[in-house]
């Protein structure tokens, strides 16, 4: 495994470099280690991101986890916390960033997240969810008020008519 390569990667990807990059860097090669993944063709390798933060970025160029392959989800926590999954083997990880114990610079975090071992920058837990199904494809149906087409999981039935969520009122008795 060529870091360097992998950094620059990362960084091509995301368009930059800054501390949060390289939390999700250095979070994709600690997954590699302690699962011994590589880049995911398809949904072999899995991560659940809690944050969507500039660290996803680089998990997705390293791993090859991506939105459209239905294998990077988010589970909006705010926590620099990434749970790994590799279906093949069954296995998982999840690492949550540790606070370093001063308060830094921008560039000395940036710094610091780069020469730190990896055990002083995450702590390494089990994973609470339990892996995901693959993605599913649905049927598509159009909205009989925009015209536009739409996922059958997001299409709403409101007085016979098919409604997307935009043409689709929603109804709650206590937020009129």
């Amino acid at each position: 495994m060529d870091k360097k390569a992998l950094w620059e990667k990362a960084a091509a990807f995301h368009g930059h470099v800054c501390p949060g990059l390289t939390i999700g860097y250095r979070a994709a090669l600690y997954a590699i280690e302690a699962l011994e993944l590589t880049f995911s063709e398809d949904e072999q390798v899995v991560c659940i991101a809690e944050n969507d933060a500039c660290g996803v970025d680089a998990i997705q160029a390293i791993l090859g986890c991506s939105v459209g392959k239905g294998n990077l989800l988010f589970h909006m926590t705010g926590k620099q916390a990434f749970s790994f999954y590799d279906r093949k083997r069954g296995r998982s990880v999840r690492l949550v960033l540790n606070r370093p114990e001063r308060e830094m610079t921008r560039e000395e975090t940036f710094d610091y997240y780069h020469a730190c071992r990896q055990e002083e920058m995450f702590t390494v837990k089990e994973t609470s969810i339990e892996l995901p199904e693959h993605a599913r494809l649905f049927d598509s149906y159009v909205c009989e008020n925009c015209g536009e087409d739409t996922g059958a999981n997001w299409i709403r039935l409101v007085g016979g008519r098919k409604l997307c969520i935009d043409c689709c009122s929603t109804y709650d008795r206590f937020h009129v």
